[in-house]
């Protein structure tokens, strides 16, 4: 059974790094597109955090980069400037100096050419789980692309979604992916309790007209969701962009006809989730 509270209070990096999560517990603010803040397992992490102000955003920073002090953590699942910016990346390490930067192996150098010290950052590989006090970061496969001309491959990992465990809950943040044969296999082995997927799909018109390389779509997440016998799921990356959206109310119809035993949160950028595991 899903346990999930929702606190009203004006959502902050500092509300979020204030509250007391027990083991098996964890915060997540949605920070708009595919960033998220979420504390567990001791630790403050930012996931994909999309900060800076730019003319194709439909929504503004949840925050500015540089007041995020105490970062134990930012992770990136892809060198699109939507989850790898490159701006927002460095005023974070300015401002949380002892935050580790955790990307896609392949992408260290371009990240080091920033101006972040080489020490601080991690480059992560498909199963080998990187430690964080008595958080652990296991790197698990998506399938995307930089652009069409390679898409949909895996980059020898240059894709990656995110595993957070603290021994006791697992949030999944997928990064950018559509499913893959195997997908829900390995998430059921991981005993992924939250899942947090994008919904903004793909079609011949955007990838064609536009350039744009899509992820999974609403009927898909759900699905995969499902497969994988996650807890719940929290829709993520169809807000932010005129040219490619996604529609949560779709999902929800989805679920509740094909997979009604399935828990689905719509997220708030304006509050912060606190989500409590039921596997223990």
């Amino acid at each position: 059974m899903t346990a999930v509270a929702a606190l009203r209070s004006a959502a902050s990096l500092a509300r979020l790094r204030e509250l007391a999560i027990a083991r098996g517990q964890v915060a997540l603010w949605w920070l708009g597109q595919a960033g998220f803040a979420a504390k567990i397992g001791g630790a403050l992490v930012l996931v994909d955090p999309f900060l800076s102000p730019r003319p194709e955003r439909l929504l503004p920073p949840s925050f500015p980069p540089e007041s995020a002090g105490a970062v134990d953590a930012v992770l990136c699942s892809h060198e699109h400037w939507d989850h790898l910016d490159a701006p927002a990346l460095v005023a974070i390490a300015r401002a949380s100096p002892a935050a580790r930067v955790v990307v896609p192996a392949p992408l260290v150098n371009e990240v080091a050419a920033l101006g972040i010290e080489r020490g601080r950052i991690t480059g992560a590989r498909i199963e080998e789980a990187v430690q964080l006090g008595a958080l652990t970061i296991r790197p698990v496969p998506a399938s995307h692309g930089v652009a069409m001309g390679d898409a949909y491959g895996f980059g020898d990992g240059r894709f990656l979604g995110y595993v957070l465990d603290d021994g006791a809950v697992r949030v999944y943040h997928a990064g950018d992916t559509i499913v893959y044969p195997g997908m829900a296999e390995l998430l059921h082995a991981l005993e992924v309790d939250v899942a947090l997927l994008p919904i903004n799909g793909r079609d011949h018109f955007r990838e064609v007209d536009e350039g744009i390389v899509g992820n999974m779509d609403h009927r898909e997440a759900a699905g995969l969701a499902a497969a994988a016998g996650v807890d719940l799921l929290i829709p993520m990356h169809y807000d932010m962009f005129a040219a490619n959206r996604g529609y949560p109310a779709h999902l929800v119809d989805v679920a509740r006809r094909d997979h009604p035993g399935l828990a689905i949160a719509i997220p708030s950028r304006e509050r912060i989730f606190v989500y409590t595991g039921t596997r223990e």
